[in-house]
């Protein structure tokens, strides 16, 4: 590991910048790609490469790289998307820079996929890589057909499925649900107990860490989150356990919730809410994967930090 050199894509986003500090902590050198300026970390090597979408030659990139980490894409948007825009940088790019490290004699590529490449936002059922992968959008469908893509070249590769990624500069649905935990009033959401399955920062950063090992069998995709999902009201309760106060929910009717979400014209949110979606990382685990973080530690302490704007 020491004095090998990684290729990092999309290092200026939420998971990107937090695997960029890990990586570097594990002794790799790092080199970063992306549309975004350079890191401010001493020695970092960045290039720009602009969209994703267009045509890039990775070839002098990946000179003197022995892995690639690829966490660059489109990220997940409701609507407003074309499928084909989607296609281009989820899949097509990702496969032009797979065939680029396939050419130049790279030991290992770790791709980051979604649970969407396997499952739509809400599911009925626990997942697991067994199953079937159904994804409901343009944005699944694309991160499966690179995922696909990958299993016809001669590469060693590992695509991760990571669920919903919380920790420090999260942004989006967790952020909000971060909100409300720190808001000094009580909360109507104490019925909402359906689990959804979470995935801590450092623990996706150590799956990224453990399939660049050779410990990690290669050329299949895994699940990645926390082993104990978690109930929207059990995820509050532990933020605010985090801010040092109790759980303050009240456990209102869901069809209660469900009407009030409709009057605001937030179904869409609500079901989310109201609906799980577990995804088990058993065969990352059986792999010999590890996870540091504990969910409602690792919920509590990213309540307390503050540190949830990046």
């Amino acid at each position: 590991m020491k004095g090998e050199r990684i290729l990092l894509t999309g290092a200026s986003g939420f998971v990107g910048r937090h695997l960029l500090h890990d990586l570097i902590t594990r002794g790799y050198q790092v080199r970063t790609a992306g549309r975004g300026t350079a890191p401010a970390i001493p020695g970092i090597e960045h290039a720009a490469i602009g969209d994703l979408g267009a045509p890039i030659d990775w070839q002098p990139l990946l000179d003197g790289v022995n892995h690639v980490v690829h966490s660059a894409g489109l990220a997940h948007a409701d609507g407003g998307i074309p499928e084909e825009r989607y296609q281009q940088v989820n899949a097509q790019a990702t496969l032009a820079l797979a065939r680029a490290a396939q050419a130049a004699g790279i030991r290992r590529f770790v791709f980051l996929s979604s649970i969407r490449a396997q499952s739509g936002p809400i599911s009925g059922k626990p997942l697991s890589e067994a199953d079937t992968p159904a994804p409901t959008d343009a944005y699944g469908r694309s991160k499966l057909a690179a995922e696909r893509g990958l299993a016809g070249l001669d590469l060693d590769w590992v695509a991760l499925r990571p669920v919903l990624v919380y920790g420090p500069g999260v942004k989006a649905n967790m952020a909000a649900l971060l909100k409300l935990a720190r808001l000094p009033v009580p909360l109507p959401l104490g019925g909402l107990a359906a689990k959804r399955s979470l995935l801590a920062i450092e623990n996706l950063t150590d799956a990224v860490g453990f399939a660049l090992t050779q410990a990690c069998p290669t050329r299949r995709s895994y699940i990645v989150s926390d082993p104990e999902p978690l109930s929207v009201a059990d995820m509050l309760a532990a933020m605010r356990a985090g801010l040092g106060r109790g759980p303050g929910l009240i456990p209102i009717p869901s069809a209660l919730l469900a009407l009030a979400a409709r009057l605001a014209g937030r179904s869409a949110a609500y079901e989310r809410l109201a609906n799980g979606l577990v995804a088990s990382p058993a065969a990352l685990i059986k792999a010999g994967w590890r996870p540091p973080a504990e969910t409602k530690t690792a919920l509590a302490r990213l309540a307390a930090s503050r540190a949830d704007v990046g």
